[in-house]
């Protein structure tokens, strides 16, 4: 088979794999222009099943209908701790409508009408003639129609997955429609799409366990989906189902039979090769290496491959862009910008909370004192692959004074120095103003402190994933084609997963063991307990906490926290779907307790606020200018205070802190927007939202679909919706 990093885009491509006659490739009567002689060739099924990767497979972008979050700052994770800024979903201005193409509810339903590779059900299309073209296929034996169809069905259970968690119900298609205007096909209750994409996902594992349960694909196959990958999103679609967003009266049997079936499937998801990654090293140098580790990851449960191939146009040319997203600019790249509620937030190296800073009131506050002017002190050991702030090291391979000959010239012995200072007084006593100058070249184009999180570090991975251009012209503007790959699904949320699950299902004792695992991945040990309260097993809700607050950390920038905190109602707890307009009785929480952040002692993320961290040179070094040569404390000496996270920290962080105390003063720089009078504004997530309604492009589309509950129907005048996804 084709290796999957090199598999090219749309079916134009992947059809001069088959070994057929060139009359393939003329005029053809459906929409995906292949013919059913396709079919009769192994070639030609593998290259539809290609296909059908080259369109589904996550992808390092913003979060759009097509592609999950995966980290970016985009909708999804402005909506929570990660980033600053609001999105479309927390914006207290904006509220969000299906009646207007203005601040519409974003589109997750329809894509692009008349467009089979821009369009959700034209996805779902193209897989629906590839299951019904193999099957009938007569050129292929029935082991060879399994392992493809195994693929295949795994990738529609994927598509509805992804429109189940925004809608609840959908329109449910399994065979091949063409788009015929005034055709429609009725939404489906929530329990009709969960039960047809959990007997896509059984299809899916009992076809290829024949061929992956045994350690998995191996060679140029390495990537495919398996056994496991199809059984780890299983549980994922098991454990939302459980959660408060479906399950509002918390029913037992759910839980007990996602933990029961999690609990099985296990074994053949352990059977595929998958477990944590694991690698011997100080400060969670494994956490950091998996996430370049391009050939058989055991964590890597479902992944998508990359390759470092350059060149404008070429179609093998597959190349991940994070690794230039998140480096700061005087090392070729841009930069993002944590919120300071994460990085507050983080736990210390004991494992608890820190005092005064977090949101979970049932989980222990560590004994060790939080000083927030020196965030990077005694921290989780993932807090330091998951940041990056001034005085520490960040080594790549390059030189970045190619570029800007302004720019640190050594990229094997890069350090992060990323204070700041302003050029006047009143812009330095305005958190408004902007107006901030990075040390080292950085200048206007910096971050107060920057996401490091799967980042390809030089002193974990000698041999990186990515290729440096010392171009800084045109396409060459780009120094990073990364071959990194990119795990959605990785063996800790395997784990995480039934631990939560196990949680709700009472086996407390069950569910502290599992974070254990986690816990010890990360560098803490049995003899403190892994950092965890002895009351776990004892405490439901303080059990359940710990859970998400571990979700949180080990999925920091992975693009997971948005939907935990939409299935958990972490916006207000749900107690405010009485406000939306016909909401059924049957939408009242009644579980736990009326209100999931009570119940869990979490601070409900509405009305708080997040800001950007900067570190400003101390009042006593004045003001600077504008030029790279003009940094207020270019005199003070940085020799020797870099932190170096191949050595041990302790004595490290101390001598960083001491040159902090006496050279940097921590800010807060305007992160969240703040309103007309230049007061403070704070995250709304209206309760509609929890479940999407269709905008106003697909119902003038499909003009009878029912509208969701809670958004107005374009077709009946504006009308409340009637659609109840929660309908039995």
């Amino acid at each position: 088979m084709k290796n999957l990093k090199y598999i090219g885009l749309g079916i134009a491509g992947v059809l001069t794999l088959a070994s057929c006659s060139d009359s393939f490739l003329e005029e053809k009567k459906n929409y995906d222009n292949v013919t059913p002689e396709l079919y009769e060739y192994y070639s030609g099924c593998d290259a539809r099943v290609n296909d059908v990767y080259s369109w589904c497979l996550p992808a390092v972008n913003d979060q759009t209908w097509k592609f999950p979050s995966m980290g970016n700052a985009d909708n999804a994770s402005k909506s929570t701790e990660e980033y600053c800024g609001f999105s479309d979903f927390v914006n207290p201005q904006i509220e969000l409508t299906s009646l207007s193409a203005t601040n519409s509810v974003p589109d997750y339903i329809m894509g692009t009408p008349n467009n089979i590779q821009e369009a959700v059900y034209g996805r779902i299309r193209n897989i629906n003639d590839v299951i019904k073209g193999i099957k009938g296929s007569k050129g292929i034996t029935d082991e060879e129609k399994n392992q493809l169809l195994g693929q295949v069905y795994f990738f529609r259970a994927w598509c509805y997955y992804n429109l189940f968690k925004w809608y609840g119900g959908v329109s449910i298609v399994t065979d091949v429609q063409d788009p015929i205007e005034g055709v429609t096909n009725p939404r489906q209750p929530a329990h009709v799409v969960k039960d047809s994409i959990l007997s896509d996902l059984n299809k899916s594992a009992k076809m290829l366990e024949a061929k992956t349960a045994h350690g998995g694909w191996t060679g140029n196959d390495y990537g495919r989906v398996t056994s496991g990958t199809a059984l780890a999103l299983k549980g994922r679609v098991l454990l939302l189902w459980a959660s408060p967003l479906f399950n509002r009266s918390n029913e037992e049997k759910r839980w007990t039979d996602a933990y029961d079936q999690m609990s099985e499937d296990k074994k053949i998801i352990d059977a595929c090769g998958y477990g944590l990654y694991t690698e011997s090293g100080v400060n969670a140098k494994g956490f950091a290496h998996m996430f370049a580790t391009t050939t058989q990851n055991p964590e890597a449960v479902f992944v998508t491959l990359y390759n470092n191939i350059i060149g404008r146009g070429l179609d093998n040319q597959k190349n991940n862009p994070w690794e230039r997203s998140i480096r700061p600019s005087n090392a070729g790249g841009s930069g993002k910008a944590p919120a300071d509620l994460l990085v507050d937030m983080f736990p210390m190296e004991d494992g608890k909370i820190p005092a005064n800073t977090g949101t979970y009131k049932k989980l222990e506050t560590s004994s060790l004192s939080y000083d927030k002017s020196v965030p990077f002190k005694e921290r989780d050991p993932r807090f330091y692959r998951t940041f990056a702030l001034p005085g520490y090291r960040w080594a790549y391979n390059g030189d970045a004074s190619v570029i800007d000959a302004n720019n640190p010239s050594e990229g094997a012995n890069y350090a992060l120095w990323n204070y700041v200072w302003y050029q006047s007084k009143a812009d330095q006593d305005d958190p408004e103003s902007g107006k901030t100058y990075g040390a080292d070249n950085l200048l206007l184009n910096k971050q107060g402190v920057y996401v490091r999180k799967k980042s390809d570090d030089l002193d974990v991975n000698s041999a990186p994933c990515y290729q440096f251009s010392n171009s800084n012209t045109g396409y060459g503007a780009d120094p990073y084609y990364s071959a990194a790959p990119l795990m959605e699904i990785r063996y800790a949320e395997v784990i995480l997963n039934l631990a939560e699950a196990a949680c709700g299902a009472g086996k407390l004792g069950v569910a502290v063991n599992y974070l254990k695992q986690i816990r010890q991945r990360a560098g803490y040990t049995a003899d403190k307990n892994f950092g965890l309260q002895a009351n776990l097993k004892s405490n439901q809700a303080a059990c359940m906490s710990a859970i998400l607050y571990e979700r949180q950390i080990e999925f920091a920038y992975e693009g997971k926290r948005f939907d935990d905190m939409r299935r958990w109602l972490l916006f207000d707890g749900g107690v405010s779907f009485d406000k939306i307009d016909g909401c059924p009785s049957t939408w009242k929480l009644t579980g736990w307790g009326g209100n999931t952040c009570t119940w869990l002692g979490f601070t409900p993320f509405n009305g708080q606020r997040r800001d950007k961290i900067e570190f400003r040179v101390a009042d006593e070094y004045g003001q600077g200018g504008t030029t790279v040569n003009s940094d207020p404390i270019a005199g003070v000496s940085r020799e020797g205070y870099a932190v170096d996270l191949r050595k041990d920290l302790k004595d490290q962080n101390l001598k960083l802190e001491e040159w902090y105390k006496k050279n940097l003063v921590r800010i807060k720089q305007k992160g969240d927007s703040r309103s007309s009078d230049h007061s403070d504004l704070y995250v709304n997530f209206r309760p509609n939202y929890y479940f999407l309604g269709f905008p106003q492009g697909a119902m003038n589309t499909a003009k009878q679909l029912e509208q969701t509950i809670g958004w107005g129907n374009s077709n009946a005048g504006g009308a409340n919706g009637t659609f109840d996804p929660l309908a039995n």
